[in-house]
């Protein structure tokens, strides 16, 4: 119960953030334009409010409202221009479904459609030009955009890119039947294309695919050069398109490593252990992830024995 209300919590939270921004967008626009913002409410408070507040005027908590003593009646008539934010309502509603800024002649969820029927007034949304009206209403949006920019840049900043550099990769890469075609074989680690150095696993696909040669370490010894076709880059769309691989070109060999062992299932009675690398399937090598998959297709139901990396045999 615990781990559900702090579960709960942090989503209320997360989306008050995402609340206050969007509808601080539309404030923002809307006081720049000088239009009249009557209320600025994060979640929605029909019935009553958990707290509000009026500079210089009131503060309420649920139905009680009491004046603050800078209160004088005539601020009540205070142009809009003379405040950026000392003429607006901000509260805090109990229905976590959203919130509102309540735009001075502008039918929003408010739904208040009486202040229509006056004349209309030149601190008002439907007294401004177009081009005005437009960037109050996309305001909310585009500040939820930047929110986006600001929350990556700083996932990436602090996190950074993280890549394992071909030199560290020790199994090498896996490649599609199409990459095999041309002389790729898994294992392979990329050295250079048209002599250029690869490390960036991220940039060097395009590289590779894109010269006219690339260097490979072959079996952790031998260097080998490999003539890339033309066009090889729609051999591989072709390839994909077709569904014969789910390996665009290459992509990380990986061990056949255990992470976890279900109690009481098959595994854990043959003695499979977490840890353990597994590098056969009965009498198949499965040095990678790649080999171990295939290797067990048809088996489903039958016992087979597994090798780990001791060469310890494990019957299931």
């Amino acid at each position: 119960m615990e781990t559900f209300l702090i579960k709960a919590a942090q989503l209320i939270l997360a989306f008050a953030i995402l609340v206050i921004i969007h509808e601080f967008g539309h404030f923002l626009f809307a006081r720049i334009f000088g239009i009249k913002v009557e209320k600025f409410y994060i979640f929605f408070n029909p019935w009553f409010s958990i707290v509000k507040w009026f500079p210089k005027r009131y503060i309420g908590i649920f139905n009680k409202k009491k004046k603050l003593s800078q209160y004088r009646e005539e601020d009540d008539d205070t142009p809009e221009k003379k405040s950026f934010w000392g003429n607006t309502e901000y509260g805090l509603g109990w229905l976590p479904l959203g919130g509102y800024c309540k735009i001075a002649g502008m039918i929003d969820e408010s739904m208040d459609t009486e202040q229509m029927k006056s004349p209309p007034k030149d601190w008002e949304f439907r007294s401004k030009p177009a081009w005005q009206r437009l960037l109050v209403m996309v305001a909310g949006v585009l500040f939820n955009f930047i929110l986006a920019i600001v929350i990556y840049a700083g996932i990436v900043f602090v996190e950074g890119e993280q890549f394992v550099p071909f030199n560290e990769a020790k199994m090498g890469m896996v490649y599609s039947p199409a990459a095999q075609k041309i002389g790729f074989c898994d294992g392979d680690v990329p050295l250079a294309a048209d002599g250029k150095a690869l490390d960036d696993p991220n940039k060097a696909t395009i590289s590779m695919v894109q010269a006219s040669e690339v260097t490979v370490l072959r079996g952790g010894k031998d260097t080998v050069k490999i003539k890339i076709p033309e066009k090889f880059i729609f051999r591989l769309d072709e390839e994909m398109k077709a569904g014969k691989t789910n390996i665009n070109f290459m992509t990380y060999r990986l061990p056949v490593r255990v992470t976890q062992v279900v109690t009481g299932e098959g595994a854990a009675k043959g003695g499979v252990m977490t840890g353990d690398r597994i590098v056969a399937v009965d009498t198949t090598a499965t040095p990678s992830l790649d080999r171990f998959f295939p290797a067990l297709e048809g088996k489903g139901g039958k016992d087979v024995t597994l090798t780990n990396k001791e060469f310890e045999l494990l019957c299931l």
